[in-house]
């Protein structure tokens, strides 16, 4: 049983915690899919203001959707395809303040106003992406990149299945 105090005092402070309980979670464990589960749960749980939070994994030259907290989303997902897709093609985190004016966006959830999606990239692989929507426009700035960026390049060692 796991028991986290991550603290909300900045989103520095956020995101190191963050990271130190999805390290703890994922420390020893080898499945990707499990790992990534409780990932998306720590992320769902600690970080305000998302209406969805998870993975997609890159499987045959697609996205294909993994484990997640939020509503049902879509299934697969093309490379260049929405913001997902986007992120995945280019190898680039992409911070959207408005969903609404991203070109091909894919509304999996008419409630999403912001989005940032991390690829998810190992000695040069693709493994897929970290996408997090949240309700609120501009939701996500520099720092939540910076925070989700070193989560990401922390854990994804451990999504390599």
């Amino acid at each position: 049983m796991f028991s986290f105090d991550i603290t909300h005092s900045s989103k520095p402070a956020l995101y190191a915690d963050l990271l130190a309980a999805a390290d703890a979670v994922t420390s020893g464990e080898h499945d990707a899919i499990a790992n990534m589960a409780n990932v998306a749960a720590l992320i769902w749980e600690f970080v305000p203001d998302l209406n969805w939070a998870g993975f997609y994994r890159m499987v045959d030259e697609e996205l294909v959707l993994g484990p997640f907290q939020g509503k049902a989303a879509c299934i697969r997902i093309p490379l260049g395809r929405g913001v997902c897709g986007a992120a995945a093609q280019s190898r680039a985190t992409q911070l959207v303040t408005d969903v609404h004016a991203f070109p091909g966006h894919i509304a999996c959830d008419a409630a999403s106003a912001s989005e940032i999606v991390i690829p998810l990239i190992h000695a040069g692989q693709l493994l897929g992406v970290l996408d997090l929507d949240s309700p609120k426009p501009a939701r996500f700035d520099a720092e939540d990149q910076a925070g989700l960026e070193a989560l990401c390049a922390h854990i994804t060692p451990r999504l390599l299945g």
